[in-house]
């Protein structure tokens, strides 16, 4: 078992039980985080002049379409919550967080996640930063999950299912969040939306997809209330598939690269784009990394990648941010992590820390298992 951050270990091939012993590691830590999720998600509303968020009620609004998309994942949200002894709406709205803050408006920026198609051994490596709240550093974990039709490792916070990872069929998952006018609508005047959560499409895609193609389609058939863009990585090919209300879209990598922040890159997409070109660094964190491969003279792998996310203030863009002490909750973004994939070898390399701490990397490997 690998040492530094906390591993989970899952393996049953009932979702209950899955779920069960999920809600048993992740008990103690979530009744320590869950007040904090609470208060993030009432300041982030009050900031955007809205009404405070009935989480219970989004969670609530997530049951059916999550039910009917896939009854196996709900029942496993039901394990974590019998596990964990508190209410499966409020399992399920932490899964939903996205969608929460979506309610709430949150159009803070956070997540860069750089592909390259032709890494050292000829397939492609992939890396991201995991910004969130710096209050929540210690709500995350490694995770290595089985029973499901494919096995899977990677990073995940306490409670939810899955975020980032790669699985033992090859394919390999990274996540930013995104903003698009449709997402929650109708909050403004009071109305609570659902859909399928996020961070559960994510966990499906790596319990079950088989190849790049097979991801696309799992992604594409889940209707959501909030956005996202879910990075798929199988060998040497790569997508970005970008989700929202108002429909979903496929971005093709571009000599050899694939970047992406926290805006939409399709056209159709981009004329519904939630954030504004001001107050916020997702414009400039993709043209400074976007640069930043144009000049890569040799193929780079993960640590090389990691090198490449390196990037302040001073360097064009914040890709590696650092909390403003004088801020206040629900808007201390930090690095809390950085997630690189070789999704060929079946392997997770996981940093605590931004980019420039340089920390030495957790590496989980699927290979031969």
């Amino acid at each position: 078992m690998p040492s530094g951050p906390a591993h989970l270990v899952v393996d049953s091939a009932d979702p209950g039980e899955r779920g069960r012993q999920r809600g048993r590691f992740a008990a103690d830590p979530l009744a320590a985080s869950w007040p904090t999720y609470l208060d993030i998600f009432t300041a982030t509303a009050e900031s955007y002049g809205l009404p405070a968020v009935d989480v219970r009620a989004v969670g609530s609004a997530c049951e059916q379409p999550l039910r009917e998309w896939s009854p196996q994942l709900w029942e496993e949200v039901g394990g974590v919550a019998a596990g964990a002894g508190i209410d499966p709406l409020d399992v399920l709205a932490l899964n939903a967080r996205t969608e929460v803050l979506a309610h709430a408006r949150a159009t803070l920026g956070e997540c860069s996640t750089v592909v390259e198609l032709a890494g050292p051994t000829g397939s492609a490596v992939s890396i991201q930063t995991w910004d969130w709240h710096a209050e929540l550093a210690s709500g995350w974990h490694l995770q290595r999950v089985r029973g499901d039709r494919y096995a899977f490792v990677g990073l995940t916070e306490f409670g939810i299912l899955a975020k980032i990872g790669v699985n033992e069929a090859g394919v390999g998952l990274h996540f930013n969040m995104l903003h698009h006018r449709s997402d929650a609508s109708g909050h403004e005047a009071g109305a609570v939306v659902g859909g399928v959560p996020v961070h559960l499409i994510a966990r499906r895609v790596l319990g079950q997809a088989g190849s790049l193609a097979e991801a696309v389609e799992i992604i594409e058939s889940a209707p959501v209330c909030a956005s996202t863009v879910l990075t798929v990585v199988d060998g040497s090919a790569a997508v970005a598939v970008e989700v929202s209300p108002a429909g979903a879209a496929v971005v093709a990598p571009e000599n050899g690269w694939l970047v992406h922040t926290n805006h939409f890159l399709d056209s159709r997409l981009a004329t519904g784009e939630g954030v504004a070109d001001e107050g916020v660094t997702t414009f400039d964190r993709e043209r400074l990394l976007t640069e930043r491969v144009k000049g890569v003279g040799r193929p780079l792998d993960i640590e090389g990648l990691r090198r490449l996310l390196d990037a302040h203030d001073e360097d064009g863009a914040p890709v590696c941010r650092h909390p403003d002490g004088a801020s206040a909750i629900g808007f201390r973004t930090e690095t809390l992590a950085v997630i690189g994939l070789d999704s060929a070898a079946r392997q997770v390399q996981v940093s605590a820390g931004g980019p420039c701490a340089g920390a030495a990397m957790t590496t989980l490997n699927l290979a031969g298992h």
